[in-house]
Formats: structure tokens, sequence, C-alpha cells
């Protein structure tokens, strides 16, 4: 039934109005009461003769807001002030049918304009939760804390869907906290009724006996935040319209979350809320990933130190004992405990070699030790390559000699001098040469080659190109070339890790801690240069590596 309000002290326009809403559906209001009237008329109908017209209209507007107001004019002119209140006019010339027609296109007017109203409100609603939903993600997308990640999504919800209470039961920390977010103060006997429901809830998310950790109402931790602590909620609050959800991502589960409200909630509202539950997930699991990745990470460290320093201890405490018993055999070698028999002897020198093998491998170790922790000494300076070739090929001539092998050194003229360490480079040569003459049969030969090369042209193995940084400007590269067992590519990076040993009878034979090369690495990082090699199995290898080529400005 559609509701008019007729404003006239005129009996006889009243009477006409009668007559006209008897032919229809209309229902005419009348002003006996004239406030809660004007509050329910769909159409108000003025007569524009009637007294305090003005302040009428703005009592009228003060209880109806979008009344739509007709004038019915019979003579003279309208004051200005009161026609702005009008939507339409009605004379004594017109017919039932005009009247009629009038108040039914305004009618519909009023109808389009409601519904307007309510599409925009639904608009400003949804755009005003979708601005709460991004505003939510780009929090999430900012931290990997997860007590952050549980406060942005309350946060998120009071924004977008205004509650009177949450009950959030986190699981992030590994320990059950319930956290709650309240309108209103929250008594003790309210609290424990309210932990009591939680524990159902988190109980109903598995089977039976399933839930991943065991608590009670005694054992579950309360974190309470109160807006307005005046007021307080009472056992009513259990009426209010609610919503529960699971904060899961597959086998991770993170808690739940009950919200509560005096009003009830829409569609769009629990949609609202699905999503914010269910968009917290993800970066719950990655918070958790990543505290797991730092934990290990601590524990790999630990252990990492625990070795050096067992390492270096271990090492520190052989070589004391090792250079009584190397002294203890010079002694005994020298004849200046009595003769030495040719048996004896035999037996002497190879106590003494395996001596020198052992304060090697002990030498190893420290170096590695030492470089690890950050203590490795270093004193660059100007120094030719050629120079450092010179040095190694002439110790080393001799052990290639007495194994059938010829050592050979082709060194480019004029290289510029480079910043570095020399004695560690010779320690870098030095093991490379070792590996070539130890791991190549009789009658072959070892090769070391030196020139200068641009970084652009320098060809590396493509299996190390991930393990070096791209290359500009002039370095020193140095080759060391052998025909020995060679190795298989799928061998080639491991022969760089610590006390790697490729698996063949020769290797075997030779033996070794499998220390040189990853020390070789590490000292030739140190000097901003890299090492790798090129191998096929029983043909050979070729160990590279390089070293920045440092000039100094000309002055002018």
């Amino acid at each position: 039934m559609i509701r008019v309000l007729l404003v006239s002290e005129d009996k006889s326009k009243v009477d006409k109005f009668k007559n006209i809403f008897n032919k229809s559906t209309y229902e005419l209001l009348g002003t006996d009461n004239l406030h809660e009237n004007s509050a329910l008329a769909d159409i108000i109908i003025e007569d524009a003769q009637y007294e305090g017209l003005r302040d009428l209209n703005k009592k009228i507007k003060s209880v109806n807001e979008n009344a739509i107001i007709i004038y019915w004019v019979s003579s003279g002119r309208l004051d200005k002030d009161v026609t702005k209140y009008s939507n339409a006019f009605i004379t004594d010339e017109m017919s039932d049918e005009l009247i009629l027609s009038t108040i039914s296109v305004n009618l519909r007017t009023k109808n389009s304009l409601e519904m307007l109203a309510n599409s925009n409100r639904d608009l400003a609603d949804s755009l005003y939760r979708l601005n709460a939903l991004y505003s939510t993600s780009s929090q999430f997308a900012g931290t990997l804390e997860k007590s952050k990640l549980i406060k942005y999504m309350i946060e998120g919800l009071d924004k977008a869907l205004s509650f009177s209470l949450t009950c959030t039961l986190s699981l992030a920390e590994n320990e059950p906290v319930l956290i709650l977010n309240s309108l209103y103060e929250l008594s003790d006997e309210l609290i424990s009724a309210i932990k009591f429901r939680t524990i159902l809830n988190y109980n109903s998310c598995f089977e039976e006996g399933k839930a991943p950790i065991k608590f009670d109402i005694e054992t579950l931790k309360v974190e309470k935040h109160v807006k307005y602590p005046a007021n307080r909620f009472t056992f009513t609050l259990f009426q209010y319209d609610n919503m529960f959800a699971p904060i899961s991502l597959g086998e991770n589960f993170f808690g739940c979350i009950e919200i509560f409200k005096e009003t009830s909630f829409s569609p769009e509202d629990a949609t609202c809320f699905q999503t914010i539950a269910q968009q917290v997930t993800l970066p719950l699991k990655s918070a958790s990933l990543y505290q797991e990745l730092i934990e290990t990470n601590a524990k790999l460290e630990k252990l990492e130190r625990l070795k050096s320093e067992f390492i270096s201890i271990v090492s520190h405490e052989l070589r004391t004992p090792l250079t009584s018993i190397k002294n203890s055999l010079d002694i005994l070698m020298s004849g200046k405990c009595g003769e030495v028999t040719s048996s004896a002897d035999k037996f002497l020198t190879m106590a003494k070699r395996n001596c020198k093998r052992l304060s090697g491998i002990i030498n190893d170790l420290l170096d590695l030790s030492k470089i690890e922790a950050g203590k490795m000494d270093f004193n660059f300076a100007p120094t030719n390559i050629n120079t450092v070739i010179g040095y190694v090929k002439n110790a080393l001539s001799e052990v290639a000699k007495s194994k059938g092998l010829t050592l050979l050194s082709e060194e480019s003229d004029n290289l510029p001098e480079i910043s570095a360490d020399s004695q560690r480079l010779e320690q870098v040569l030095t093991n490379l040469v070792s590996n070539a003459i130890k791991f190549t049969p009789e009658n072959k030969t070892v090769k070391i080659t030196s020139k200068l090369v641009d970084g652009n042209s320098v060809k590396i193995n493509k299996i190390f190109r991930e393990e070096i940084s791209p290359l500009s400007g002039e370095y020193i590269q140095v080759c060391v070339e052998d025909e020995g067992i060679g190795m298989e590519s799928k061998d080639l990076l491991r022969a760089f890790d610590k006390f790697a040993q490729i698996e063949n009878s020769l290797s075997r034979k030779a033996g070794g801690t499998g220390l040189g090369l990853p020390i070789a690495k590490q000292l030739l990082e140190a000097h901003k240069g890299a090492i790798w090699c090129d191998s096929e199995l029983n043909k050979g290898s070729k160990f590279y590596f390089i070293i920045p080529v440092v000039r100094e400005p000309v002055s002018v």
C-alpha cells in the first residue's frame, strides 16, 4: 500500500483527494499525527496556502529526508524559499487522472532514487571492503613475523566488518594463545566461557584425538585488548551473530578465529571474513619456513664453527709431537746415537717420509681453518707470476723426474705485475702441480703456462659459470696441464669440495686429504681471482686460475 500524506486545512481539497484515492490503491494519511505520518508517507502533498509551510517542510525533512513533496497550487505566487522543497506541482484545473499520474511519476522517481542510493551504498561498502582487503594483503606481504601477521588479520577484520568481539586462537608460536579483541570489557566468567567455546571449536577442526596440540582451559593463555573498557559485555554476547573459520593451509594449522557482531552479517561480510582468514595462511606458512631456515642456519653455523675449532685444536696438538718425532728421526739418521744399519736407515727414511706427509696434511688443515675463520694473513705486493712459476718448477722438477715425468713451463714475456701474496700463489700452484704429478702415469708430461687475457674472452667451462662472477678487464691466466687420469664432467665441481677424492684406482693409490683444491680456490678468491678446470677421463686435465691485473694510473 502506497501512503500519501495530505497537508491542508481546506475541507474541499481533502474531500477531493479522498474521492481520488477511493479509485486507487493509495492510502490517504491525515495531519492528526503529523510527525509520525510524515515519517511513514511515501508522497506528501502540501496545500500551498497552508500557514507555516517553510517550518513544516523543515520538520518533515528532519524525519523523512527522502520524502517526495508535491505542492497543490490554487492561485498566486509561491515564496522561493518554500518552493525549493518541492519535487512537483498540481493545480485545481488538473483532472483526477493527471493528479494520480503526477503522483505515480514522482513515486517512480523516488523508488529509482532509493534504488540508486542503495546501489551506491552497496558499491561504497564493496569498495571499502576491497580497500581493507588490499591494505591487509599489503601488510601481510611486508612481514615474516607470525605475531604481526595475526595482528594485521584482526585489524583487517575490524576495518572491514566492525566486529563486537574476535576470539583468535593462535598456534603460530607452537604455544596456544587466545587473543581477544573486544569492543567492551569482559568479565572473568565470560572469558572462561569463551575459552571453553574456543577449545570446542578447535577440537572440531580435527578427527577425534588428532589435534596437533593438546591444551585445556587452565593452560590456555589469554591476551586481551579492549577498546572501551567503561562498558561491559554480558552473556547475551553469545546471542549475537557470529562466524567461525580455521586458519590453515594444507597440513599446516595455525589456529582458528570466531567473530561476533551485534547486527547480522551479510553474505558479503561472510566472504570478506573467509578471504582474510585464508589470506593470512600463506604468509604464516612462509614465516614458519623462514623461522625454520634461520634455526637450521644457526645450527649449521654452530656446527661449522665447532668443526673449525676442532680441526684447529687437533692440528696444533698434532704438530707439537710431530716436530719432536721429526727431530728425533733427524738425530737418529745423522748417526749421533750410534751407527745406522742399512736396514734401519730404510725404516727411518720411510718414517721421515710419512712424517713429512703428515706435516703437509696438518698444514692443510690449519690453512683451511684459518681461511674459514677469516684469520689467514696476506701480504699483498707487486708480483710477477713468472717468478712464482719458476720457483714452483724448480722445487718440483726432481719430484716429477723421480716419477718418470717431464715438467715444462711456457711463460709469456713482459707480463704485467699483479697485486698478490707470492707465498700464497706458490701454495696454489704447488698444489696444482703436485696433483698433476700425483695423478699422471710415468713417461708423461706436466706443463705450466701463463699469459695475459681479456676478461670478456676467457673461456670458462660451462659447469663453473654459475660459480664465477662475470669477468671484465685484464687478467693473468695460469694453466697446469697434465696427461693423467682425468675426471668425468659430473666430478669437476666436486673436485673443489673439502675432503673430496674422485674415486678411481690411481686416486686411491695416491691418497691425500682432498684439501688442496678447496684451499687453492679460497686463496684465489681472496685475490679476487677464480679457478676452474677442463678434464676428460683417461686423457688428462687442465686447471686454470686467473688473477686481475691492477695497472697504476699514468701520471701526466
